[in-house]
């Protein structure tokens, strides 16, 4: 991508403790086969198992990758912020650094984008026995999208999917201030509330197991349903 021309693609990756994965992420995304140009924004937030380290020492085209960091761990949800800041692509997706989605599809996140037909794009999981973290992520996650449904409306099939690509400004103008893994529902509500109309597309998913370093906990739905009525009952605005 010459150095003047803005990317297409803004790939947002937000980064915390995962330095299992984070160079194989960073490398798949750059050697995926994408029908635009694109950039990647990694935020580093904190981390402090090495992560940084390895960022630091990468050696990928500073025209395609772009390394910010947290000094302290304040929450994917300030990560992602942080990143679409610093965005300079008409599109913006989130993406990240544990491997559990893979980025060849963001080949069916883009098209509906770039031939206008929404504004925001939602990647949809097919949980089976073989990709699912356990019946009760599963649920919990069933569980949330429903209370989603129930509350704006509407029929969204996997409100906590990770793979979203929405264009740049309407991402931009939504009042978003979750600071952590809540910031995936407050992106769905507050796309819902401006009267966006969320596409959506079967991806590709393999959930990692807690020991592989799996972080959402039961604690975190219960913050994702408070996010979706607190949404529910304030103005979409900032």
């Amino acid at each position: 991508m010459p150095r003047h021309m803005a990317p297409g693609l803004s790939i947002l990756m937000p980064v915390y403790n995962e330095a299992a994965t984070v160079e194989r992420a960073i490398d798949a995304i750059l050697a995926a086969e994408l029908p635009i140009s694109s950039e990647l924004v990694v935020v580093d937030d904190g981390s402090t198992d090495g992560t940084s380290e390895l960022l630091e020492r990468g050696r990928w085209p500073n025209d395609r990758v772009k390394l910010l960091r947290h000094e302290r761990n304040q929450g994917k949800g300030a990560a992602v912020r942080t990143a679409l800041e610093a965005a300079s692509g008409e599109f913006a997706s989130i993406f990240d650094a544990d491997l559990e989605y893979d980025p060849e599809d963001l080949t069916l996140l883009l098209p509906p984008l770039m031939q206008g037909l929404t504004n925001a794009v939602f990647g949809v999981r097919a949980f089976d026995g073989y990709t699912s973290h356990s019946f009760l992520f599963v649920l919990g996650n069933r569980s949330v999208t429903l209370v989603a449904n129930l509350l704006f409306n509407v029929y969204i099939k996997d409100l906590m999917t990770m793979h979203k690509a929405i264009r740049t400004d309407v991402f931009r103008s939504l009042p978003l201030r979750e600071p952590g893994f809540a910031i995936e529902s407050e992106i769905a509500a507050r796309l819902l509330q401006q009267g966006e109309r969320i596409y959506e597309v079967p991806v590709h998913y393999k959930a990692r197991a807690t020991e592989e370093g799996k972080k959402l906990t039961w604690v975190d739905g219960l913050r994702v349903i408070r996010t979706l009525v607190r949404c529910r009952l304030t103005p979409a605005r900032s």
